[in-house]
């Protein structure tokens, strides 16, 4: 066998081409979107490059295929690197850069300008992630949600979901944008009242770059508390059609992409997952099935106007693997508890957006408008038997049509400027028949909700930043504005008023001071807002608010651009109020939200208070000379209150997180890469046992009822895990193959879970009564875990 793979792979190695790889491009001008002549087009640490032609555009040929990093500069105008280019025989490398003009004098004091993400507006707080640091990521499975992991203040829960808790907060405070228009998930089986799901929907294969904000937010990018995820998807290809396919750990993707006239190209893919059989195989309670359809067409209409379009859905099943029933596995009765409690569902989800940019003498004007939609529906039956009545049957939507205009000024003083107006049309509606322990009657009660709601949003931005002092302090100062019709108490804008002001002071050529406080509001789901009992809108008229969260953040950051290195130590304070509050259970909805199904469809108040804060120490080593990796250490606490006018640990305070990646490219093409992860335990809420085991409770509810009065009284123990990486690439004249093998959690760790909470059984798996205690059965704990050794292999084609 290692004979056959070490003949293969020779073979392989004498049929592949060397240097025929190109790199072409346009360097133009960001603020008017002119060309730039003379521009040197550098590859990072050779002599190898070009000089842009009289239109901008430069070409580079017979390369050696692989990943660089690409310098542009030009008199005038701030040094811009992009890094980690693939080159590659199959097709040409486009890499268009868009260069800003620079504030230095000739002959002052030597600083350091390199162009890099959008450091005016949040100096320390955003980070950008190239693509191939997505694709390369081991254990992320070429998945953006997983791949920030090894960014500091960011981590998830311990179960396989894709989760984002940012700096302490919940996953449904984070918001996400494609090339300007925003995505509301951006996971498959999607928490709706959430943002998590297990499985990320955007092929990486399209992206081309994420800015990552973990606050100072500008003032466009509204309604987020924790972070901001800005997409750029790439354009597709100019000279002709290529394909990329992919078969991965859990799908099989599609990716096409070429020109569909001379100033406009198409990218587009589909991905469909086989986890459905995969699980069926390995005897897993539950099968998911994932489709998901995405693509970008821009047209050039001239150098003053482009149109670009975009869309991507998802179609989402989630079956029951009922043949376990009868089961006698080890896990039988884990997988008995699941099924008797996990309800089938099928969701399907997309958004299509346009954007209209027009370079104009003041800047840049643009105009955005898109269409979101989720089909959300849910059923459990009597013991799984369609035959049978249903105990659990939900169905709900949510449509909005978005509007934004905005308009950046570029002055000659040096001042930037973006002035916008948002305007958004949302229906949502909801049919939920269940069963349910009420918390506040102590009973099972007949749960009915059919609501239907439509309402407006509206809002206004303005922001301002300005460069001075040589390039010395950077200043960055806006606000926004939001209101909605759906309640008086959301109506005035001037309530949800949300000012912000960010600075970076460069103490030296390498050392800067940043630092930013912001005020940020963000609206409740609609799961909250359509909650209705009687036809009345309840939470209306409970005056339900916004929720608002003032961020406070300072450190400092050290850059050597020449190793590609930054080292930054960051602390952060955010401080939260009108957060909603569950009458019923009597705990905050901000520790929940990572778990199957949906969150806020119930009566609230926005009387829960909290606080997160924290301190993020980065290393960050881009691509050099072969080597590339992160070291990250967050120290975070997340409370909340707990009703009784005290603050406790929320379900997201994980105090010590640490994450190490590293990795190397080798000669021919062989990349090895590792990440290792740690985070503290979780807290974590014990069962309600007697209201549980009470056999009219358990009947409507399969599981146990957590006791609220001790909520997270508990704490998981730490969770950690190893993964490694491994890749060769073979590049042909016309084609290239990528082989990798990836093991995620190598040393196999195994990490405790909450208990699941069953009743004692029979032989045929009826539920015991307990004789002691007549109306009540007998109690059973299940111990899961969660974490286990999963190597996958993959293989990537393009031609």
């Amino acid at each position: 066998m290692r004979f056959t793979f070490t003949l293969c792979c020779l073979l392989l190695s004498v049929l592949a081409s060397s240097q025929n790889a190109s790199l072409r491009g346009t360097i133009t001008n960001k603020t008017t979107n002119e060309s730039i002549p003379f521009a040197s087009i550098v590859l990072q640490g050779t002599e190898i490059g070009a000089t842009s032609d009289l239109d901008g555009k430069y070409e580079i040929n017979n390369l050696e295929p692989g990943v660089v990093n690409v310098q542009v500069s030009f008199i005038g105008f701030k040094t811009a690197i992009r890094y980690e280019v693939e080159l590659s025989n199959s097709r040409v490398a486009w890499l268009n850069v868009e260069l800003e003009e620079s504030t230095v004098e000739i002959g002052a004091a030597q600083i350091e300008v390199v162009q890099s993400a959008n450091r005016d507006q949040a100096p320390l707080s955003v980070r950008r992630i190239g693509v191939n640091e997505v694709k390369r990521n081991p254990g992320g499975n070429r998945d953006i949600s997983r791949a920030i992991r090894s960014l500091p203040g960011v981590t998830s829960t311990t179960s396989f979901r894709n989760d984002l808790i940012i700096r302490g907060g919940a996953p449904n405070e984070n918001r996400f944008y494609i090339d300007g228009i925003e995505i509301p998930n951006i996971n498959h089986f999607a928490t709706q009242g959430s943002s998590g799901g297990p499985v990320g929907l955007i092929n990486v294969d399209l992206i081309e770059t994420v800015d990552f904000y973990s606050g100072a937010f500008p003032a466009d990018r509204g309604n987020a508390l924790s972070a901001v995820l800005d997409f750029g998807f790439k354009e597709g290809r100019m000279d002709r059609y290529s394909v990329n396919a992919v078969v991965g750990s859990s799908d099989l993707g599609l990716t096409v992409e070429g020109p569909t006239g001379k100033n406009s190209s198409l990218i587009l893919s589909a991905r469909r997952s086989y986890l459905k059989f995969l699980f069926s195989t390995i005897g897993l309670p539950f099968l998911p099935t994932y489709n998901d359809f995405q693509f970008k067409w821009k047209a050039k209409i001239n150098d003053k106007n482009s149109l670009t379009i975009l869309g991507l859905g998802a179609i989402d099943d989630f079956a029951l693997n009922t043949s376990l029933a009868d089961s006698t596995a080890d896990n039988f009765e884990s997988n008995r508890y699941l099924l008797g409690l996990l309800a089938a569902s099928s969701q399907w989800n997309y958004t299509i957006g346009a954007k209209w940019d027009h370079f104009n003498k003041a800047g840049l004007l643009s105009v955005i408008a898109s269409r979101n939609m989720l089909n959300n529906e849910a059923f459990k039956h009597i013991d799984n038997d369609e035959s049978l009545a249903r105990t659990f049957d939900y169905k709900s939507q949510e449509i909005e049509n978005k509007f934004r205009v905005e308009q950046k000024f570029y002055f000659e003083n040096g001042w930037k400027a973006n002035v916008g107006v948002t305007y958004e049309r949302a229906k949502y509606n909801n049919r939920t028949s269940q069963q349910l322990f009420a918390y506040e009657l102590d009973s099972v009660i007949d749960f009915q909700v059919a609501s239907d709601l439509s309402t407006d949003f509206y809002g206004a931005f303005v922001q301002a930043s300005k460069v001075m002092f040589n390039e010395r302090l950077t200043v960055s100062g806006g606000f926004r504005m939001d209101g909605s019709s759906y309640a008086s108490s959301m109506s005035n804008p001037l309530e949800q008023f949300s000012p912000r002001v960010s600075a970076k002071w460069q103490l030296t050529p390498n050392l800067s001071w940043n630092s930013s406080v912001g005020l940020y509001h963000q609206r409740p789901s609609y799961t909250i807002l359509g909650y209705r009992q009687g036809g009345e809108l309840v939470n209306a008229s409970n005056g339900i608010k916004y929720i608002e969260c003032t961020h406070y953040s300072t450190g400092l950051r050290y850059d050597v651009a020449k190793w590609n290195t930054v080292v930054s130590l960051e602390g952060f304070w955010k401080d939260y109020a009108d957060y909603p509050f569950s009458i019923d259970k009597q705990i905050s909805l901000a520790n929940l939200g990572a778990d199957f199904g949906v969150i806020g469809n119930e009566a609230v108040s926005s009387s829960s208070e909290g606080l997160a804060y924290g301190l993020e120490f980065l290393v960050q080593q881009r691509l050099f000379k072969g080597f590339y990796g992160i070291l990250a250490y967050t120290y975070v606490r997340s409370e909340f209150g707990d009703g009784q006018g005290d603050l406790i640990s929320s379900s997201w305070d994980s105090q010590h997180l640490v994450s190490v990646t590293a990795g190397k490219k080798f000669k021919y093409n062989w990349e090895l890469g590792a990440r290792f992860l740690y985070s503290g335990g979780l807290p974590t809420t014990p069962y309600d046992e007697q209201n549980s085991i009470a056999i009219a409770s358990w009947e409507a509810n399969r599981s146990g009822l957590l006791d609220y009065n001790r909520l997270n009284s508990q704490r998981l123990g730490a969770n950690h895990q190893l993964d490694i990486r491994l890749d060769k690439k073979w590049y042909f004249k016309k084609w290239s193959l990528d082989v990798f093998l990836d093991v995620q959690n190598i040393y196999n760790n195994v990490s405790q879970l909450p208990p699941y909470l069953d009743v004692l059984r029979d032989d045929s798996g009826d539920p015991i009564e307990d004789p002691n205690n007549p109306g009540f059965y007998q109690v059973n704990y299940i111990e899961t875990s969660s974490g286990a050794r999963l190597p996958s292999i993959g293989i990537i084609i393009e031609w």
